[in-house]
């Protein structure tokens, strides 16, 4: 059973933590292991034992702990979440409930679909100007659609004799 504790223990240690080995866990990501494994329930465990207990168990300068300091951390919050069970039933009952689990990450991967973004993003429905940015499909046309391209003929524009120059001058 501790060894499924274990597993459990090193996801959550590497979780947000791209330096992490998962040999130690710190303070923000042991709370949300208690959170989303279920220990913490807000009324016998709250967020506030959560730290007082990581703190009680963690090295005096440090800011992690390892396994064996979690299994201790685990102790203590297996009794006062189960309470009038001997301390070796708590620590399972605890494992129980982290069984298999993950980090949990609410919302982060939802595509944002609020009532006119559709009707905002289509390339169909613009007018103006704005149509010409964009091609048949729907694709922007990059810097020629925004942009108002000039030729670098030497003319002016609107010259109705642009490219005479050399005939006359061949011609004479």
């Amino acid at each position: 059973m501790a060894s499924e504790a274990e597993k459990t223990f090193k996801r959550f240690a590497v979780f947000g933590e791209s330096s992490s080995s998962g040999v130690e866990i710190n303070n923000k990501n042991f709370s949300k292991l208690c959170k989303d494994c279920g220990i913490m329930d807000g009324k016998m465990v709250t967020s506030t034992d959560v730290d007082i207990v990581f703190s009680k168990v963690k090295d005096k300068n440090a800011r992690t702990i390892t396994f064996p300091q979690f299994q201790e951390a685990m102790k203590e919050l297996g009794q006062k979440r189960f309470k009038g069970k001997n301390p070796d039933e708590t620590l399972e009952s605890i494992y129980k409930l982290m069984e298999g689990k993950d980090p949990a990450t609410p919302g982060v991967t939802k595509a944002t679909t609020v009532g006119g973004v559709s009707r905002l993003t289509d390339t169909s429905k613009y007018t103006g100007s704005h149509k010409e940015r964009f091609d048949e499909s729907g694709k922007g046309k990059g810097i020629a659609g925004r942009e108002e391209r000039s030729e670098n003929s030497g003319y002016v524009s609107a010259y109705k004799g642009a490219g005479t120059y050399d005939k006359k001058k061949e011609s004479k």
